[in-house]
């Protein structure tokens, strides 16, 4: 097979889907790799460590597509990308799929499409999850964000000029990337709290040295709990409100508040309200990792935006970087690639050929486009397939991390 790997073209994209160590798999393999020049310099691996991994090099991408191949990206191509490729090629991406408008497109140009984003977590997909791979880079990052633009030290410090306190943490959201940050603060020093609508995470919040905060739950809610398997789920207007009055409380009180949910296919939750943000102290940072998903253009607060990387309101910086993996995208782009790569291990058959195995759980769940129909809308629309979407619906930090 033929392996294309382009230079992603997005503004703040640095990752590359294929690193030096995949290609060398692939072509160990007996396959062709065909890498767009300086497509992984971002990530510090040059032209000539991709041709030494046994890659060719295309100059541009009228040279990379003149052949139909296997596509391996990062993120989801734009409708000029998608005119270049040649008809029967298949694309591997994260899509963000319930905000992609293109899928009639490469549908139209006969392209099997697999969203990376939708494999079902579960113990086999594990292995192929790029969402908890750049989830855990994200939550890292996010802390270290963090940090830099809190104007004071994150640990407690005895010092002959006198003791400094332990700065205060809010995590929302425990999901992966919530987990790392957990971890991450609780290396610096902080005193860390953590809220997460799923009471099934107290556990690892609490195993990691966190305090967990939660809204006490109705019967009724912990019974609509008890069928979501452990994903987060849009609320009801009264929960909302009782979640609102304790992050406010809580917020009023940290130095440094880090947000990750999302829910799929619906705009981000606000949780940091504006007024919240106002009473919060002089100093304090957020650091938003759902910026831009949100219903009114932030993301889980309002006031943040993915353009602007911090913004201050009220003496608090907002911290509205969109996509957290891309600013380390050397381990972002090596986790990413091994990701691909195992994942390619059910598209390919014993001989190297593209066979999918189409009745496969994680394959039936990612393909989104094939022999020129799209699956994902009818996958949402039939009853039947009700369980499979049900297996996606997972919380997504994901990317938060756009990633």
């Amino acid at each position: 097979m033929l392996f294309l790997i382009p230079k992603e073209i997005q503004r703040d994209e640095t990752r590359v889907a294929a690193s030096p160590d995949t290609v060398k798999k692939l072509v160990q393999q007996g396959h062709q790799v065909l890498v767009q020049s300086q497509a992984g310099l971002a990530a510090g691996w040059t032209d000539e460590a991709y041709s030494l991994a046994g890659a060719s090099i295309a100059a541009d991408t009228t040279t990379l597509y003149a052949a139909k191949g296997i596509i391996l990206k990062v993120a989801a191509p734009d409708t000029h990308e998608i005119d270049q490729y040649a008809a029967g090629s298949v694309l591997i991406a994260q899509l963000h799929i319930h905000r992609f408008q293109h899928l009639p497109q490469l549908a139209a140009r006969q392209i099997d499409t697999y969203a990376l984003e939708l494999i079902p977590r579960i113990t086999r997909g594990q292995s192929m999850d790029v969402l908890s791979s750049q989830a855990n880079i994200a939550g890292y990052r996010a802390v270290l964000l963090a940090a830099q633009y809190f104007p004071r030290f994150m640990p407690m410090f005895m010092t002959a000029a006198g003791s400094v306190k332990p700065a205060r943490v809010l995590i929302l959201g425990a999901g992966v990337a919530g987990l790392q940050a957990i971890a991450t603060a609780k290396r610096l020093g902080a005193i860390v709290e953590v809220f997460d609508v799923r009471p099934a995470t107290r556990e690892q919040v609490e195993s990691l040295g966190a305090k967990f905060i939660e809204v006490a739950l109705t019967a009724e809610e912990q019974a609509a709990f008890a069928h979501t398997g452990g994903y987060a789920k849009e609320m009801s207007a009264d929960y909302q409100a009782r979640q609102q009055a304790l992050i406010a409380q809580q917020a009023a009180l940290a130095d440094i508040i880090i947000t990750t949910a999302l829910i799929p296919g619906k705009p981000a939750p606000e949780l940091i309200s504006a007024d919240t943000v106002a009473a919060m102290r002089q100093g304090s940072v957020i650091v938003d990792l759902a910026a831009g998903l949100g219903a009114n253009g932030g993301g889980n607060c309002p006031l943040s935006h993915p353009q602007d990387v911090v913004r201050t309101v009220n003496g608090v910086s907002i911290v509205g970087q969109a996509n957290l993996p891309a600013l380390m995208p050397a381990d972002a782009s090596a986790m990413f690639a091994r990701n691909v790569l195992t994942f390619l291990g059910l598209l390919l058959n014993a001989d190297g050929h593209y066979a999918p195995q189409l009745d496969d759980d994680i394959v039936k769940a990612t393909l989104v486009t094939h022999a020129q129909s799209v699956y994902f809308a009818a996958a949402q629309a039939a009853p039947a397939l009700q369980s499979h979407t049900q297996n996606n619906n997972k919380e997504v930090e994901e990317s938060a991390c756009q990633a």
